[in-house]
């Protein structure tokens, strides 16, 4: 990534012409290839962007020049550049991405750790057990000893109760598991899809993943 803090004008030139005056703004180039025009007064809207397939042409001599920016369409960015204050590259490599608290992954960790969550006496037999089309979230025997197949979402939706619903044809044909009892886990589960698993003979439990996690304790709510 390069920085570049500038004095600079700067002409869009493509379907609609725009011009940005001359001011000390900060020129942003990612890896990927895009450019952006930012000035000082707003949380993360660039003033201009051109976005990535483009290509900058670098006419930069002692402090000033030009930048000529183009996309695969012809569209141009021109940004005429009276002084530069600081130019600084940087290379910040592969991104993991973010990661989103509550997903369903973790989710599956957390119940996984917390198989009680379901009830007394459950036990986890194993985590993504294998199916011919696809794995089940959690395979669990409750206190009883039946086997229970989890499906963990973190919006229930009929889709999912769908899909929990094949699990549980293919797992009661082994008859090493079978019978095979459902539950659809999620944090927050649509009415339509609680009427479908009451329908398939599924249990349906609403997690709270503040619990799970040990940043919330129920008994210290007031309401």
């Amino acid at each position: 990534m390069r920085l570049v803090i500038a004095r600079c004008s700067v002409d869009y030139i493509g379907r609609l012409t725009a011009h940005l005056p001359m001011a000390t703004r900060l020129l942003l180039v990612k890896a990927d290839g895009s450019v952006s025009i930012h000035a000082d007064d707003r949380a993360y809207k660039p003033l201009n962007w051109m976005t990535p397939p483009c290509a900058l042409k670098d006419e930069l001599t002692d402090g000033s020049g030009t930048w000529t920016v183009t996309n695969k369409a012809g569209e141009q960015l021109v940004i005429t550049i009276e002084a530069v204050e600081h130019d600084h590259a940087h290379e910040l490599g592969v991104d993991p991405g973010l990661q989103k608290d509550g997903v369903e992954a973790e989710l599956q960790r957390l119940l996984a750790l917390h198989v009680e969550t379901f009830g007394a006496g459950w036990s986890l037999v194993r985590r993504e057990y294998p199916t011919a089309i696809g794995p089940v979230d959690l395979l669990c025997r409750d206190a009883a000893g039946t086997t229970v197949a989890v499906e963990i979402k973190r919006r229930g939706e009929i889709d999912g109760v769908e899909q929990l619903s094949r699990y549980l044809e293919l797992l009661n044909r082994d008859p090493l598991l079978a019978p095979v009892k459902g539950v659809f886990a999620a944090q927050e589960i649509k009415p339509q899809a609680k009427v479908l698993a009451q329908d398939r003979g599924i249990d349906c439990v609403t997690v709270d993943y503040a619990v799970l996690k040990g940043t919330d304790d129920p008994s210290q709510r007031l309401f």
